[in-house]
């Protein structure tokens, strides 16, 4: 299972290259085999899942209903957007044009560990979203985990 945390500014060749930073590549799993699928992502995000955290997923996506109107949406847009890509010798991997255009990444790129995937963002992108939270941090936190003690 690969577990990935932490933020990462870099940058982004002329071919749609990215390099995975070393921390995170020392949270992948060995079932992944140095390959990722790419998606789109949610907030104009790219995701990027492990080989075997994405059969996880796939699996799961195999329990929607094919005669739900939301369901096959959902299943439609993930996947038609979905493209492996393995590590090459340099540790980086090809992210499409058309995933780099939705999320608006031209040269920069931010890279978050997000536990089972990573995602790319366009820095700017990435603190717009922060700033238009409709509430803070702490007040999300405190939903989410509840109040202990």
């Amino acid at each position: 299972m690969s577990s990935f945390k932490g933020r990462y500014a870099y940058s982004v060749d002329s071919k749609g290259r990215i390099n995975i930073p070393a921390k995170l590549r020392k949270s992948l799993s060995p079932e992944a085999n140095d390959t990722f699928v790419i998606t789109r992502g949610f907030e104009q995000c790219l995701f990027v899942y492990p080989l075997d955290e994405w059969n996880k997923l796939e699996q799961s996506i195999r329990g929607l209903s094919p005669s739900n109107p939301q369901h096959r949406f959902f299943v439609r847009t993930l996947l038609q957007w979905a493209t492996e890509s393995q590590l090459d010798g340099q540790a980086r991997i090809i992210i499409p044009q058309d995933l780099l255009k939705f999320a608006g990444i031209e040269n920069e790129i931010l890279i978050i560990g997000v536990l089972e995937r990573i995602e790319l963002w366009n820095p700017k992108a990435y603190e717009e979203y922060l700033s238009t939270q409709p509430t803070s941090y702490e007040s999300v936190a405190e939903a989410v985990l509840g109040q202990k003690g």
